[in-house]
């Protein structure tokens, strides 16, 4: 359970801000009979269970991972990159469904927890399972998986985490220490995770005893093992080659053999044993090589996401990537004759990061005109965000070439195609065309934080204020930013009568404003009754 920070200093603030929270919940009363979870059904499973055994109710549980994923989504390195979003929602969804039909995520938790997958901007090889249901990646995974199977099953296991309460038992496990031991221990921890350097992660344990239970906030060995049984049954069953799983065990003990320096934090709280991957390769079929476990149910684990892996891998990498010597060198790649499309995609991300806008052009516009219908809203997305890029800097693209992109991908409903096509506009001078599409988007995807600030914008850009502070307000609510956007609204309903003249968007105001302010009261009810 890792948070993501790319600095020891946010590091700490954040696992500071967790302890906190997990010492209020050690304090807390214990939840009512009702909100107790069940343990989860094990339909179609004939693995055996470890139980439940967790005193956290399902309610208290999402609290705290709201909590946490409040903090996360302020940190600097929070990245909502839609095309990557998207490329694991391929991955994620099928094994969701296959959790389902298994009988691993019971209708309970799948209706009462978060179920989110959240980006973190940093080079580190991990991911990490919080409570509530939300699983985080960092760039550095993405960009070190070499097929979808290898991040999928990553994915799995951390699910795993989530959906046989591993999280909330010990959680509820170390809440009957001693309450500064635990919050001692979390803070330690985390800080040991999110940083390499040993004194600040020491500096940050307070006191001897702290360190001595630091190593219990990671997963038992019980838990490591239903976790990989657990997922390698959801990855083989969703459609994925379960040998991806073995592939990544191989790959990460390589690391661990030529010593971790720090950029595999993964390691840390999931370490490698013979046994663990012994009983992943005696779970393989006899005889070929790398060869499906169970039948391809899903077109999208057998294709897309295949297609798409070495485009996401690379854009992981070049993100992720602050020296422009890098980027220097992508780029000189991209453009060799015998480069890869992957070489060239990285390439367009290295010239666009290196100002070199004309460069970025040719290369997109070359993937885009080579094509690959499986990989084709990828290279569209692309095409999208350099012409933006370029635009904007007062680079001129002919209307031809961008322009029928542009509306075909605002009237797809995949989000990578929709928000980049969205942000070409906006540099186009065509706000209207986004509000138009967006104001309909925002109603079926509530929750996009990208989309209501793309909204604003174009609402911005067409002088209607009122609509642009209402987007703002619903970003920083998707976010569980309450105090934020219950800001925003209020400065929506101070405008001068003169902005204020649509009758209809300020009683949405109105009504947004009185229910968040009733969870932000709920909230600080609940707060207080815990202390």
């Amino acid at each position: 359970m890792l948070v993501p920070a790319a600095s020891s200093v946010r590091a700490v603030s954040l696992a500071a801000a967790l302890c906190a929270l997990v010492l209020t919940a050690s304090l807390s009363p214990s939840a009512p009979a009702q909100a107790q979870s069940t343990p989860p059904g094990r339909v179609g499973s004939s693995l055996p269970s470890l139980g439940d055994g967790s005193d956290m109710g399902l309610s208290e549980e999402r609290r705290l991972g709201d909590s946490i994923a409040r903090s996360i989504y302020r940190d600097p390195d929070y990245l909502d990159d839609a095309v990557l979003v998207d490329y694991l929602d391929l991955l994620w969804q099928p094994l969701l469904v296959a959790a389902r039909k298994r009988g691993e995520l019971s209708p309970e938790l799948d209706e009462r927890l978060a179920w989110e997958l959240m980006l973190s901007n940093t080079k580190q090889v991990n991911a990490f399972a919080l409570p509530g249901g939300y699983l985080g990646v960092e760039l550095g995974l993405v960009a070190v998986t070499e097929t979808p199977e290898e991040l999928a099953s990553v994915l799995a296991h951390e699910f795993s985490h989530v959906a046989q309460r591993h999280i909330a038992r010990m959680l509820s496990r170390q809440s009957q220490q001693a309450p500064w031991i635990l919050g001692a221990m979390i803070l330690g921890a985390l800080a040991a995770s999110a940083s390499s350097n040993v004194d600040v992660a020491n500096a940050a344990i307070m006191g001897g005893q702290a360190m001595a239970v630091q190593n219990q906030l990671n997963f038992s060995r019980d838990m490591e093992r239903e976790a990989d049984r657990v997922g390698f049954s959801v990855l083989t069953d969703a459609g994925f080659d379960g040998h991806g799983f073995v592939s990544m065990f191989d790959k990460l003990q390589q690391v661990s053999r030529l010593n971790d320096d720090g950029s595999y934090p993964y390691l840390r709280s999931h370490p490698l044993s013979t046994e663990r991957m012994a009983d992943m390769r005696a779970r393989l079929p006899a005889g070929a090589a790398s060869a499906p476990v169970g039948p391809r149910k899903s077109a999208v684990a057998a294709s897309e996401a295949a297609a798409v892996h070495a485009y996401a891998s690379a854009r992981a990498r070049v993100l992720s990537e602050k020296a422009p010597e890098r980027w220097r060198v992508w780029w000189q790649a991209g453009q060799a004759p015998q480069a890869t499309p992957a070489e060239r995609y990285a390439g367009a991300l290295s010239a666009l990061r290196l100002g070199e806008r004309q460069s970025a052009l040719a290369l997109a516009r070359s993937l885009r005109a080579q094509g690959d219908p499986q990989a084709q809203w990828v290279l569209d997305a692309l095409w999208l965000e350099v012409v933006a890029r370029a635009k904007a800097a007062g680079t001129p693209v002919a209307d031809a070439d961008w322009l029928p992109v542009r509306d075909a991908a605002l009237s797809s409903d995949r989000r990578a195609l929709v928000l980049s096509a969205a942000e070409a506009a906006l540099t186009g001078g065509a706000p209207a065309l986004v509000s138009a599409r967006l104001s309909g988007w925002v109603v079926q995807h509530p929750r996009d934080a990208g989309a209501w600030q793309l909204l604003a914008r174009a609402q911005q850009a067409q002088g209607r204020r009122l609509h642009a502070i209402r987007a703002e307000a619903e970003a920083r609510a998707a976010q569980l930013d309450y105090p934020g956007a219950i800001e925003r609204l209020k400065t929506a309903q101070a405008l001068p009568a003169n902005e204020r003249t649509d009758g209809m968007e300020l009683a949405i105001v109105d009504a947004r404003l009185r229910a968040l302010d009733t969870l932000q009261r709920e909230e600080m009810k609940e707060s207080a009754r815990k202390q």
